[in-house]
């Protein structure tokens, strides 16, 4: 099975790393083609463009890095729109909006193309232990065909309908998240100044009720102030503003989710948007002082 990949970034290097790994012919295109290299010593192919990679593969993935970037690699000179037709489908990993999502399976299969939405749960680490939650919609008998590569990226798929409701479940995940980490950034910060022990409180949350893997993988780095981007900060408040407008679309109140919000902003504006989303911790103890 050959498969395209487009966006090599933190998660797309990885998962597409995954594939060729196991067995699957991959031809891989970045904006910057030299972030390609490593991929090709292991055996994938390169494309100077999408449309290229669009014309090669009968199947091509796509993780970029934002809805911009997705609407940019289908829509712009040289992009998937170009070669898309009957016979192809397009699979698009990416984090976005719902309307990214419907404008892309409209012009998708409005040259015939098949498409699915598969934003996935996950970060760096399980990205490379193929580990990701795939929460995908679209066109059911693309998903089936997928199966077999969305087994190597993922521990788990979920098929959730129509074109729209991969992106929202996503966004959902991604505010939750958000909110639990801004909520244990103010704790950390709020035992330490304290005089308590946060590495104590590490050990209490995870003997307790709470215990979560993130809490487990991040605070420890969070305690040396070390945030490794595993998830940059930018994207996860991208995420965060984008949930609050699925909010607002839905009449929801969020206001925890608003104040989590604001917190990752004020780290985007101290610089910290390419560390991880953890770095938020940064921005709490800034308010303390």
């Amino acid at each position: 099975m050959e498969i395209g990949f487009l966006g090599l970034g933190i998660m797309g290097k990885a998962m597409s790393m995954n594939l060729l790994k196991h067995g699957f012919k991959v031809t891989v295109w970045n904006r910057t083609l030299s972030k390609c290299d490593e991929l090709v010593e292991h055996g994938a192919s390169v494309c100077e463009t999408p449309a290229q990679v669009i014309k090669k593969c009968k199947y091509t993935i796509a993780m970029l890095s934002d809805p911009s970037a997705a609407l940019s690699v289908v829509f712009d000179k040289d992009g998937v729109l170009e070669q898309i037709c009957e016979g192809k489908g397009y699979i698009d990993m990416s984090t976005v909006d719902a309307e990214t999502s419907l404008k892309i399976n409209q012009a998708i299969t409005g040259k015939g193309g098949r498409f699915v939405e598969g934003p996935v749960s996950g970060s760096k680490k399980p990205a490379e232990d193929g580990q990701l939650i795939i929460l995908a919609a679209g066109d059911k008998a693309l998903f089936d065909e997928s199966i077999p590569a969305f087994d190597v990226l993922g521990k788990k798929s979920f098929y959730l309908g129509q074109v729209g409701n991969g992106a929202k479940m996503k966004l959902v995940v991604n505010m939750v998240m958000g909110s639990m980490m801004n909520a244990f950034s103010e704790g950390l910060v709020l035992a330490d100044k304290s005089g308590l022990s946060s590495d104590t409180l590490l050990d209490i949350l995870d003997l307790g009720a709470m215990t979560n893997p993130m809490f487990k993988g991040k605070g420890p780095s969070m305690n040396k102030s070390s945030y490794p981007p595993a998830f940059p900060l930018k994207h996860q408040q991208k995420d965060m503003r984008l949930a609050l407008a699925l909010g607002d679309e839905n009449a929801v109140s969020m206001p925890v989710a608003a104040a989590a919000n604001e917190a990752f902003k004020k780290a985007r504006s101290m610089g910290l948007g390419d560390l991880d989303f953890s770095a938020v911790i940064e921005a709490v103890k800034f308010s303390r002082e």
